[in-house]
């Protein structure tokens, strides 16, 4: 779990009198999950947060499927994506199950709404691009590599500081993303022998005071729908918050590499857990040092996962045809591994520089519509001489 943070103003005793210099009480809102039994934050409005002047319907939430005649696997060439819309109405959803959705985004445009997504927790991975998150908690400054990992519940707007944004996006439903909890002790403490420590994990940088008043849209996901919500005051108007839940950003490149003198499994890099998922980074490390090692990924079948891998930049040892963006599916019940010609390539190889991110699903994933375009059907026949 991340630890504990406080930022702005707060009161020295919780659920105690917070007056304002005219004498008018601050608004305090519990912001947790599982009702008051899991972690928290204790939140300070200038405007209670339920005062809302209009509410409307602004349209479904709906994954069209690509229905599939085989069962294969896929590559997926995602680079020439056009840019579209923005953060949220320009995503490219490509592979969903009731755990799950895995998209794509290029924004075209800046977010004029704010949004919350009420349903599931998000992990947004910084593929190019730089700016800054606002957020209920503060300003969240981003850049290349970094994992965003954004609680289900919080209200936010993207203010891109580059153009040429790129995004991989993880929406988890029916639990949080978080650290592994193999690499937490019971107070929720990550172990000395984890990956990354609490040093690396960055909360909310700054709390703007926003005392603007006018007509400010959040549209609000929710039971599958997208509602949006009018405020005459601005939603980020928090003059301080503490406790245990917040976003937070993470550098892929924070990430320590665990190697070994044999070829470790995909299991030493993982980064995250989600309900019925994992996220790995594969990150430049030193290869396995055993004399005879063979220092590349084995043929495994997914019994029980589908795996799906994006590429984000260097070199994979494993794949031949690999493009920056490619996303490859590699679903259940068929084995996958090195294409003929790299086992022997990569004998005696010393480093690696690839970058990817992986996600581990433990129950099957459909494919959405806008998959089908940007998928090579060439694909399942790589492993041929």
């Amino acid at each position: 779990m991340p630890s504990y943070v406080r930022l702005g103003e707060v009161p020295h005793k919780r659920h105690t009198q917070f007056r304002k210099p005219d004498g008018g009480l601050y608004s305090e809102e519990l912001f947790g999950e599982e009702g008051f039994s899991g972690v928290y934050s204790l939140l300070y409005h200038q405007y209670p947060p339920t005062r809302v002047t209009r509410i409307a319907r602004y349209g479904d939430v709906c994954q069209k499927e690509w229905p599939q005649e085989v069962h294969r696997h896929h590559h997926m060439k995602t680079a020439g994506v056009e840019p579209q819309g923005d953060l949220v109405s320009g995503r490219r959803v490509l592979m969903y199950n009731n755990e799950c959705v895995i998209s794509v985004a290029r924004p075209a445009e800046e977010m004029r709404a704010f949004y919350r997504n009420s349903q599931g927790d998000e992990l947004l991975f910084v593929h190019e691009g730089t700016g800054a998150l606002e957020t209920t908690f503060g300003l969240l400054p981003y850049q290349e590599g970094d994992y965003l990992v954004l609680p289900r519940g919080v209200t936010w707007r993207a203010q891109p500081g580059t153009t040429g944004q790129r995004f991989l996006i993880v929406e988890a439903y029916g639990g949080a993303i978080q650290p592994p909890r193999r690499y937490r002790n019971e107070f929720g403490q990550l172990l000395e022998h984890s990956p990354y420590c609490e040093r690396d994990l960055r909360p909310p940088t700054e709390l703007p005071r926003h005392e603007e008043r006018g007509e400010f849209d959040v549209r609000i996901r929710v039971n599958g729908e997208i509602m949006t919500y009018t405020f005459d005051f601005h939603p980020l108007d928090l003059v301080g918050w503490d406790g245990f839940l917040y976003p937070y950003a993470f550098s892929i490149h924070d990430f320590e590499p665990i190697t070994g003198r044999v070829h470790q499994p995909p299991p030493v890099h993982q980064t995250f857990e989600g309900p019925g998922f994992v996220v790995c980074s594969f990150c430049p490390r030193k290869l396995d040092y055993h004399p005879e090692a063979v220092p590349i990924p084995y043929n495994h079948s997914n019994i029980d996962s589908d795996e799906m891998i994006y590429y984000v930049s260097g070199s994979f040892g494993s794949r031949k045809g690999i493009e920056v963006s490619s996303i490859t599916l590699h679903p259940r019940g068929i084995p996958h591994g090195p294409q003929p010609g790299l086992v022997e390539k990569a004998l005696g190889a010393q480093a690696t520089d690839e970058l990817a991110v992986m996600v581990d699903t433990f129950r099957p994933l459909k494919l959405a519509a806008d998959a089908e375009a940007l998928d090579d059907p060439s694909y399942p026949f790589s492993w041929r001489e």
